[in-house]
């Protein structure tokens, strides 16, 4: 395969490039967004006051949900180009339409804080791309969304000067958009993209810059990198004595795992790029996972499925399977259909969602992984780097089987005391998310490094729901140094020897000295459980300062940060006494597994008929609610959620409101049916080993409130069609 790549010519960007179109503005204010779709141009002076004629307020926090909702990433190719923006939320509304943004001729795409946050999907600047965005100018952007933009030839910017210079159709030079960039950026710009680069670096024309770095205390990360280091990629050799942040080049993978959403377009660029007939470089470290739509068909609308929704989304699994199967590649597939009660075959889910998987059985402490999803840093839990990447990352990685990174500065985060029985890790990263740091930006791209004896107290299952929701705080990745629970954990799921368990986790810690750009201190004794209030993970409270009561419709306890055994064991644990009294949860009460492999625990230990007792539906393993594509889905604005779940950007699970708490907390709010708190009680019934038994914060008697008043003002309804898969 690297032979037939040798002879193919790659140019470069000219020296300096001229960008014909108009900007568009993300404001806050829905009728400015209107009104530049109309065809007017928009005043602005970045000098003038925020918010003035001349400085309109620009949107912060835009998330690949909201300019690619997930029901667009069926498609994965040119047609992304009439979707981008369909799911931006301004003044309350979507002012964005199917091609509107295409038929505009805008060339440059403006916005402020938080630029690309959430899902790692590449569909979103590709969709930029292909309705004519070359620029996208922001005040800070988020990690991966920068890199699948480099990686496509999108230019990326932070200077806002750059915005009339476009407008008067200026000659910029090219150095404007590389000069901050290190040796490997550069090159991916002036290629223009990733796969040309790399075209160029095997022929020998574009030169990795070589790492001198000196022996220096180091964390755990960056301890990995320098034993992954790449000094020789066709003679196949890396490691290096010590790296630093800001050092740029290319790591070994050990894993490289994608999803339906992914396979699929990576499959296309390999084929069109590379060779139809190629093969890709070591099959047996590449993993397929069909988990993200496995549920679609219970819960897409017959509008939705009349506009051939459904058969775009199937076409995405069915090039993954034969892909998979054409290069001998590992596919973790979805599971046999059955028969409902009226004959109709529906669903039974997935294997595994993959980050449940991956952890389950494959990371390994030291290793580096990555997948084509934000949330790849769950398999952090064991002490190994995993982040996620863009479609054309993954696409190269089949080639190369390395990925370019730079390395990241480092913030760690003490999380010391003892926490009461009722908060859990998901409460830790609540607390966290509303720290200013992460709120402000500070934190994008970093890597996230977790401490402390209340972290050293948890087991690998709640650390993965800290390592996963990395992605919230949007940092590069999460990670916990490996020790004695890690071994425990290798030795149990793995059947590994504790010799060798310990083998693996040797010299994986932090130097004293390591350097971190911040650290920041928690104290768990004083912590409460947490809720986050619809839009952003980052609005978290306690659940007793709520202003008001909130009534909840649904509840959903699952997803891969909350459909682990742990999280399984502190459902059952609520629910368990809730059965002993008959009682019957309020609300419409959802509990899906992250894998069959915990689906069968719960088997094992009759979570399945504790659940069943109190009245929530036990469902098998996929993504499903939690990307809009599965039961547990809202289905109008007034709706409102208490969800398990990672993330509650605008339409994530539907377009109701929705709340992120506990496991506890979520089972107790549907018990209730209004959210509250679980209280941790006396008693000997909860689950050997685990988190301890606890009550409700609520009586016997308890019942849903009589009236609705919710905290926050509801979403509107999208006012062009949109799947339940968004």
């Amino acid at each position: 395969m690297i032979a037939s790549l040798l002879s193919r010519s790659v140019n470069t960007l000219p020296n300096r490039v001229r960008l014909d179109g108009r900007v568009l503005f993300l404001t806050e204010e829905a009728s400015l967004i209107r009104r530049q779709l109309a065809g007017e141009d928009l005043q602005f002076d970045p000098a003038a006051p925020v918010g003035s004629p001349l400085r309109p307020s620009l949107r912060d926090n835009i998330s690949t949900d909201e300019i690619t909702p997930a029901y667009i990433c069926y498609y994965f190719d040119e047609t992304l180009g009439d979707f981008p923006y369909l799911g931006l939320k301004a003044s309350d509304e979507f002012p964005i339409e199917r091609g509107s943004v295409r038929k505009g001729g805008f060339v440059c795409s403006v916005s402020g804080k938080r630029r690309g946050k959430g899902s790692s999907r590449e569909q979103s600047p590709y969709a930029e791309l292909m309705a004519g965005i070359k620029l996208v100018i922001a005040e800070n952007i988020e990690r991966i969304y920068r890199e699948n933009c480099q990686n496509l030839g999108v230019l990326t910017s932070t200077d806002f000067s750059l915005i009339e210079r476009v407008r008067e159709g200026e000659e910029i030079p090219l150095s404007v958009f590389t000069e901050d960039e290190g040796g490997i950026s550069r090159g991916i710009i002036e290629h223009g993209g990733l796969f040309n680069y790399n075209v160029a670096r095997l022929q020998g024309k574009a030169l990795v810059p070589a790492v001198d770095t000196p022996p220096r205390p180091m964390t755990i990360a960056e301890k990995i990198f320098a034993r992954h280091w790449v000094t020789d990629a066709t003679a196949g050799e890396s490691g290096v004595g010590a790296v630093r942040p800001g050092d740029q080049g290319f790591v070994r993978t050990d894993i490289r795992f994608s999803h339906e959403y992914v396979t699929p377009m990576a499959a296309i660029f390999f084929d069109e790029l590379v060779g139809r007939n190629e093969p890709v470089n070591d099959p047996s470290s590449i993993l397929f996972f069909r988990d993200h739509l496995t549920f679609l068909d219970q819960v897409m609308r017959p509008e939705h499925i009349e506009m051939g929704l459904l058969d775009v989304a199937n076409q995405l699994e069915a090039k993954q399977r034969a892909f998979a199967a054409d290069k001998g590649i590992k596919l973790y597939g979805e599971l046999e259909k059955r028969a409902n009660i009226h004959g109709a075959l529906v669903s039974q889910g997935s294997e595994a969602i993959c980050h449940s998987k991956i952890l389950e059985a494959h990371a390994l402490p030291g290793q580096v992984i990555i997948g084509s999803d934000s949330h790849t840093p769950h398999a952090g839990a064991v002490g190994c780097v995993a982040f996620g990447v863009g479609t054309t990352a993954i696409f190269n990685s089949w080639i190369t089987k390395d990925v370019r990174v730079e390395v990241p500065k480092s913030f760690k985060v003490n999380v010391r005391g003892q926490k009461p029985s009722n908060v859990t890790a998901k409460d830790f990263m609540l607390e966290m998310l509303r720290h200013p740091y992460i709120k402000n930006g500070d934190a994008i791209g970093q890597i996230v490094e977790y401490a402390g004896d209340a972290v050293s107290g948890l087991s690998v299952d709640e650390r993965a729901t800290m390592t996963n929701m990395a992605a919230e705080v949007g940092a590069f990745t999460g990670i916990i140094a490996p020790d004695e629970r890690t071994v425990e954990y290798l030795v149990a799921q793995r059947g590994m020897s504790v010799k060798e368990a310990r083998a693996l986790c040797d010299g994986l810690f932090s130097d004293p000295g390591a350097d971190y750009v911040k650290v920041i201190d928690i104290d768990a004794s004083a912590l409460r459980p947490m809720v986050a209030l619809p839009g952003d993970p980052g609005n978290g409270m306690y659940v007793d300062e709520l202003e008001h009561e909130v009534a909840v419709d649904i509840a959903y306890a699952g997803s891969c940060t909350a459909g682990k055994k742990e999280d399984m064991d502190m459902y059952a644990s609520v629910f368990r006494e809730a059965a002993e009294l008959d009682r019957k949860v309020a609300v419409r009460t959802y509990i899906q597994c992250g894998s069959r492999d915990v689906y069968q625990y719960c088997k094992e230990r009759g979570y399945d008929e504790i659940f069943q007792r109190v009245g929530a539906t036990f469902i098998e393993p996929s993504c499903g609610a939690c990307i809009n594509a599965g039961p547990g889905v809202s289905r109008t604005r007034e709706e409102v959620t208490i969800s398990a779940i990672n993330r509650n950007f605008p339409g994530r699970s539907g377009p109701g409101q929705l709340y992120l708490a506990s496991p506890y907390t979520v089972a107790a709010s549907a018990l209730a049916g209004r959210i509250v708190e679980w209280k941790a009680g006396g008693g000997g019934s909860g689950v050997p080993h685990r988190t301890p038994p606890a009550e409700a914060a609520i009586s016997p008697d308890s019942s849903p409130a009589a009236s609705r008043t919710p905290a926050v003002t509801p979403y509107p309804p999208s006012p062009t069609p949109r799947s339940d898969a968004r």
